[in-house]
């Protein structure tokens, strides 16, 4: 089936042109003779939750890291603070699928090693640590190691050291998509109080249409390679309601509905 050559953007109430931090511009990329991507637009509201959410292979986690300045680009360019990416940077964050935490290291040395990089002393780097330990409900775990804890354990790690570094802007890899049901819903909730609380530009890449709908301020809808973005939906109408009423409300089961008619004949 053909893929729809122009971008739409549907919103759900009226809101001013926002702030923009990244910006993806004609963003082109080539694995040997296969178009994963192909002059893909997109920009990134400064302190809102954007979802990539489309089929499998669509290029949502290739533009993740040509984002985080991991992969380069065979055409176009992308934007952080109108600065051109030509690498990783203290600017951008990045939380991995599967944790990519330090065996031998303990969570508190897990959370610091980005501070520890950049040459934080020891006593400022684990006092920070310490914090983001307890913001992600990991408090008493400080000196536990990886092998000790539940996958939902690790993660919340994981996003601790993200969050430890202050960077404008952390990438999220499908970060929930390894814990079961019940923590996974938990990881969601917090995920919007930190969207609410830190002011930093999220960018999350994820396979569940009613994730994308519950946590964004705005998704983006990529069709299958060479991808592009076909569609923008940003349900602002969901992000004024409380966290616990959100799944229930009937503007979430309509764009839900909606996202899924636009992509089940690209689905297998």
């Amino acid at each position: 089936m053909a893929m729809p050559q122009t971008e739409t953007v549907h919103e759900t109430a009226t809101t001013a042109a926002p702030d923009i931090a990244v910006s993806a511009r004609n963003v082109s990329k080539n694995y040997g003779p296969v178009e994963a991507l192909k002059d893909l637009s997109l920009e990134f509201p400064r302190g809102q939750l954007t979802s990539l959410l489309g089929p499998s292979g669509c290029g949502k986690t290739t533009l993740l890291k040509i984002i985080a300045g991991l992969l380069e680009p065979s055409g176009g360019d992308i934007q952080v603070d109108g600065k051109a990416v030509t690498g990783p940077g203290p600017d951008r964050a990045f939380v991995f699928q599967d944790f990519a935490l330090l065996p031998w290291a303990s969570v508190i040395r897990n959370v610091a090693f980005g501070l520890e990089l950049r040459g934080i002393n020891k006593s400022e780097r684990e006092d920070i640590a310490s914090r983001y330990i307890k913001d992600v409900g990991l408090a008493g775990f400080e000196h536990s190691f990886p092998h000790e804890l539940s996958g939902g354990m690790r993660q919340r790690v994981g996003l601790a050291r993200a969050l430890s570094v202050d960077a404008d802007v952390l990438l999220m890899d499908e970060p929930f998509s390894a814990v079961d049901e019940q923590t996974r819903r938990k990881f969601q909730e917090d995920l919007l109080a930190l969207v609410a609380n830190e002011n930093k530009t999220f960018i999350f890449v994820t396979h569940s249409i009613e994730e994308a709908v519950y946590v964004s301020d705005q998704i983006a809808i990529l069709l299958p390679r060479p991808s592009r973005v076909s569609d923008i939906i940003r349900p602002t109408g969901l992000r004024e309601k409380d966290s616990t009423s959100i799944r229930r409300d009937p503007e979430y089961l309509d764009i839900v509905d909606e996202i899924w008619a636009s992509l089940r004949s690209y689905v297998e």
